[in-house]
């Protein structure tokens, strides 16, 4: 598995995997909303992550702590953004807004993702990719709007899809800026993101407490907080960063249009509901933008030297 993971084929299989994580986890989120207190269940999610890394990865953890102690600073930065911040938001949008609220506007994520990335340092996406984006994005549009446009302009937006656009733009910043981290092993790297976002979620839990939310200690919180922190983080952290490394922020940004295409497997699965024509064309839509998204870029042709007689 080694020479594999480390050429750009890998980025078609971690990717997608990272994306059925986060789409099992918008399920779980919305079974367990207004049950579990957001960032209680996600100091929970992410102390969990602390004690398996620590299990599993001691060595590489302690090999790569003095480089970790030298990054400090941009590990604390990616750390609130892409782990404490985002991860808890999603939880907290959640319990006021719509599923087909969280599709549409969660679909722009891929656009934060490119601009930060040009903003920031410049990337830029070639003409065929930013059209596999935008295909991707129709599909998107398909499935939640059911092939019928207008419900887009029936939509009302309240506070919960304010959160979900600002914690995109939040995801675009971590993915474009991942490419700070130090060179860790992806274990060490995601113990210190778990350390950081569970004391940056520490205070809102004792809010929490202190107003009257508690955690129930049931099935469902304990099926929530072990989805969270198994899949929903270790996994799909560990396989998504991966992804990046090998294709770019830019690129990888279309695969989080593949989510609508998993939570509809997963509802299908696991809920029993129906495969409509809709979700056929969405999801042909969205391989095939998400396809043309991941493809390299052509290079650019270089100037002709003019000749002497020129």
């Amino acid at each position: 598995m080694a020479p594999f993971l480390r050429s750009q084929a890998a980025a078609y299989l971690l990717l997608p995997i990272a994306s059925a994580c986060w789409a099992g986890n918008h399920i779980v989120a919305r079974a367990v909303a207004g049950h579990v207190p957001a960032a209680s269940l996600a100091v929970a999610r992410w102390i969990v992550v602390m004690l398996a890394v620590s299990l599993i990865a001691r060595r590489q953890l302690r090999s790569d702590w003095p480089l970790l102690k030298e990054k400090a600073g941009i590990m604390a930065f990616l750390a609130t953004i892409g782990g404490g911040a985002f991860g808890t938001l999603q939880f907290v949008a959640l319990q006021y807004t719509t599923a087909i609220n969280m599709g549409v506007v969660g679909s722009v994520a891929p656009a934060f993702i490119v601009a930060a990335s040009y903003l920031l340092f410049r990337d830029r996406l070639g003409s065929v990719q930013l059209a596999g984006v935008g295909i991707s994005l129709v599909g998107v549009l398909t499935i939640v709007t059911q092939l019928h446009p207008e419900r887009l302009l029936s939509l009302s937006f309240n506070r919960g899809d304010l959160i979900i656009l600002a914690n995109m733009a939040l995801w675009g910043v971590y993915c474009a800026c991942l490419r700070l981290r130090p060179s860790v092993h992806p274990m060490s790297f995601l113990f210190v993101v778990a350390m950081f976002s569970t004391l940056g979620n520490l205070p809102f839990a004792v809010w929490e407490h202190a107003s009257g939310q508690r955690i129930v200690a049931d099935l469902a919180t304990a099926s929530a907080v072990l989805y969270a922190a198994f899949f929903t983080s270790l996994l799909a952290y560990i396989a998504w960063n991966r992804g990046i490394d090998l294709v770019g922020a830019p690129r990888a940004s279309a695969f989080l249009h593949t989510i609508p295409i998993f939570s509809t497997t997963l509802a299908i699965l696991l809920l029993g509901e129906q495969l409509k024509p809709y979700h056929v064309v969405g999801f042909i839509l969205i391989l095939a933008g998400v396809s043309l998204a991941a493809r390299p870029a052509l290079p650019q042709a270089m100037p002709r030297e003019r000749s002497p007689a020129e």
